[in-house]
């Protein structure tokens, strides 16, 4: 795994002065070319794909417990299906299908008609949450804020950004940038009880949801312009406070032994049906990683 700069690879929280104004910064850079560059899909895809990534890492980063945080899209158009996904302590990992290689750019082209799922994932001794909202919108920003709308009714704005960078002595890598902001009066919110605004809260939430529609995408993925800085040029006049920040990083859960225990579950002639090449070789589809096993399912360690 590649080193980045102490600014990259993190997302921030903030709040805005003392108001219920409250957000996270994300900045991804070799965290998201891993994730990225292992699938090598067509640029629009991996845009897409990167925006995910940088969605889950803002909502994942709020949870206050060991878990994890499961974005799924599914949708009618050439990108069947979009999943990102977020651990404590920050891992990150996203993966994709898609029936061409000729694809158009934006969330709604892309996916078409469908939905979008949420699965708070709290660990097994615990009931998930789940969350589905229909795709709305033509980003994939448009159909997160009509989540929070309609699942959490929480006022929410988002903005984000994927492109690739030339980075000096490394060529051209992909970067990956997003800003939430959303209006909530206790900290962490109550899930599912609305948050109706008047008079100064909002005047206080259209005025912080004016200044984040200012921000440009080459402000989320410059790599000379710190979360800090941003939050600092869009909220000077009000104040902002920020954070701890938390580390972010390309990581997959899969293993040997999980996949092992899966081909385990198989009887011989189906065992038979996967050899290839004298080996069954597995490829997992978060990471491309490839596990290499016998006929019979055991791990071929070492090759």
């Amino acid at each position: 795994m590649r080193e980045t700069a102490a600014m990259d690879d993190i997302v921030l929280p903030f709040q805005v002065a003392d108001t219920a104004v409250r957000g996270r910064v994300v900045r991804l850079a070799g965290a998201i070319d891993d994730i990225l560059s292992a699938h090598e899909f067509p640029a629009p895809l991996s845009e897409l794909l990167g925006e995910a990534v940088s969605l889950v890492a803002m909502m994942g980063a709020s949870l206050k417990f060991d878990g994890k945080l499961i974005f799924q899209a599914q949708g009618s158009g050439p990108a069947s299906l979009i999943v990102a996904d977020y651990s404590s302590g920050g891992n990150l990992r996203a993966t994709a299908k898609t029936t061409t290689s000729e694809l158009p750019r934006g969330a709604r082209a892309l996916l078409g008609d469908g939905s979008i799922v949420m699965t708070i994932d709290q660990g097994p001794d615990m009931d998930r949450y789940q969350g589905v909202t229909a795709i709305e919108g033509e980003s994939l920003a448009d159909t997160a804020v009509a989540y929070f709308a309609q699942s959490e009714q929480i006022p929410t704005i988002i903005r984000l950004a994927v492109g690739r960078i030339q980075t000096p002595g490394a060529g051209e890598q992909w970067r990956a940038g997003g800003l939430m902001a959303q209006f909530v009066p206790q900290e962490g919110g109550e899930r599912g009880v609305s948050t109706t605004l008047s008079g100064d809260d909002r005047e206080t939430w259209e005025r912080a949801k004016a200044f984040i529609e200012t921000v440009q995408p080459d402000e989320l993925l410059d790599p000379s312009i710190s979360a800090e800085t941003l939050l600092y040029r869009l909220f000077h006049e009000d104040g902002v406070r920020v954070f701890d920040a938390a580390p972010l990083r390309a990581a997959c859960s899969c293993n040997e032994e999980k996949i092992a225990t899966v081909l385990s579950r198989y009887g011989e002639d189906d065992l038979s049906d996967m050899v290839e090449d004298g080996a069954i070789t597995v490829t997992c589809e978060f990471c491309r990683k490839d596990y290499r096993f016998s006929p019979a399912g055991a791990p071929l360690t070492g090759e």
